[in-house]
């Protein structure tokens, strides 16, 4: 039987458009489904269906990017009068006084929010499963987790709760939750999101960006992001969309050949034990298969020296904490991985910091001259497994021991995290499921600013493996 939620998010763009249904007909529908799905999947923390609704009957016939479209924003964001909690419990009563840019965006371009999407505490771990709250489960096997830190944003658009969900990514916090879960995740360039362009975070690792079950319908809501709106600060740094629409049209044509590299190398596998699962392997085999035959130019390809590389980003992901706004007393109702990020941050001398952005940078170069510069592979993409195993089950990671989580963490996403640190756009594909019926993609990784590449051959392979089509039970 047909629902409104087996459209495609332009297609409900497009109903919305044509009157064949209105924003609160669409927002009532993803409100039942949030009803009788939420208690068992945890996509949503918070869930605004009166506000929601009223947005809904005040909008006025206009023609925004995301014009009546339901969305959620990620519950590290913060709306004014709503809760900011930063999904902590040592934060609970605290209320946002003012709203995030990222989130007056989204509203700017027309959309309705129901509420917020289901985020591990702070957003430093890959995985959805804070303490004392329910998890994001997969939608594919309920004992699985579903990755983060969105990953309350990938099930809600995994088992249809969202038409789109937008996400952060520090480390992998879109493409993994999206991996795992079936759906198409694309971090963009270090600076091409206006709202999130200020050096908010250490390093500039984090940045916004979608996740959809199709590439279209992802490049539509990034397109929405990175929109220039009147009022929105104008950062130097931010990268400039040359026109409205430029990703959708270059994801709706899917065109053209390119030189793409591969590997299975991560700069982690000096430091940490990783290994690349047979499910990530066939992934990857399959994707090449399906580039060759497209007429891709394929080529092995390695990463430049990362011998510096672990300690430098573990020293950002521990700054990153230790300005959280926590005092001793509060680190003792945080989880014990927050608390030892936290303290660990804070007792980093100065130079320490330093000397890990240095070698962030030099590594950031290095990658750009060994693949993407003239003088070295000039490749267009790198493709790489995106996970290096299987969805992880409920309560795989350590909750009590911060080194050994973290290196758990490594060792089920050594992929991701090097592309926040280079500042590249990278997008996660779900090219295939395992025998258990579980998602395995690969991930693509482009030149700064290559968004358009990628969601190019990211459409190419779509036309391949359809995965717009495939679904877990919830659907």
């Amino acid at each position: 039987m047909f629902e409104l939620h087996h459209l495609s998010a332009q297609d409900q763009w497009d109903w919305l458009q044509r009157g064949d249904v209105s924003p609160v007909e669409l927002t009532e529908h993803y409100l039942r489904r949030i009803e009788g799905l939420n208690p068992r999947l945890g996509a949503f923390s918070r869930v605004d269906g009166d506000r929601a609704l009223d947005r809904a009957r005040a909008l006025e016939r206009g023609t925004g990017e995301l014009w009546g479209l339901p969305l959620a924003e990620k519950e590290l964001w913060r709306r004014a009068g709503q809760p900011a909690t930063g999904g902590s419990r040592a934060l609970a009563g605290t209320v946002a006084e003012t709203t995030d840019e990222i989130v007056r965006v989204l509203d700017d371009a027309g959309s309705v929010s129901l509420g917020a999407t289901t985020a591990p505490e702070f957003g430093f771990p890959s995985y959805t499963e804070p303490l004392g709250r329910p998890p994001a489960r997969n939608p594919y096997d309920l004992s699985l987790g579903a990755g983060g830190s969105s990953g309350g944003a990938a099930v809600a658009v995994a088992a249809g709760l969202l038409p789109v969900a937008p996400g952060s990514d520090g480390g992998g916090s879109i493409r993994i939750p999206a991996a795992a879960t079936g759906l198409v995740g694309l971090k963009p360039s270090r600076g091409l999101v206006p709202a999130g362009a200020a050096a908010d975070s250490v390093g500039g690792l984090v940045v916004p960006g979608p996740l959809a079950r199709s590439v279209a319908d992802a490049a539509m809501l990034l397109d929405a992001m990175t929109a220039r709106r009147s009022g929105a600060i104008d950062y130097p740094r931010t990268l400039r969309a040359p026109d409205p629409g430029r990703l959708l049209g270059a994801a709706v044509r899917g065109e053209g050949r390119f030189s793409i590299g591969v590997t299975q190398q991560s700069p982690w596998d000096g430091a940490y034990e990783v290994t690349v699962s047979p499910e990530a392997r066939d992934a990857l085999t399959l994707a090449l298969e399906a580039l060759a035959a497209v007429g891709h130019g394929i080529e092995d390809a390695s990463l430049p020296d990362s011998s510096a590389y672990p300690g430098a980003f573990r020293v950002l992901w521990q700054a990153g904490a230790a300005v959280l706004p926590l005092d001793d007393a509060a680190l003792d109702r945080v989880e014990p991985l927050t608390a030892w990020l936290v303290r660990a941050g804070r007792a980093l001398p100065a130079g320490a910091l330093v000397e890990a952005l240095t070698a962030l940078g030099d590594f950031e170069r290095a990658l750009l001259r060994r693949l993407f510069l003239p003088e070295g592979a000039r490749l267009d993409a790198l493709l790489t497994p995106a996970l290096a195993l299987t969805p992880r089950p409920l309560g795989w990671y350590d909750a009590e021991d911060g080194e050994r989580n973290f290196a758990q963490q490594v060792q089920y996403t050594p992929f991701t995290s090097f592309v926040n640190a280079t500042g590249l756009p990278a997008i996660t594909l779900p090219v295939t499921v395992t025998g258990e019926g579980l998602p395995m993609g690969v991930q693509l990784i482009g030149r700064p600013g290559g968004e358009a590449t990628l969601v190019s051959i990211a459409r190419q392979l779509e036309r391949r493996f359809d995965w717009q089509r495939r679904h877990p039970p919830q659907w």
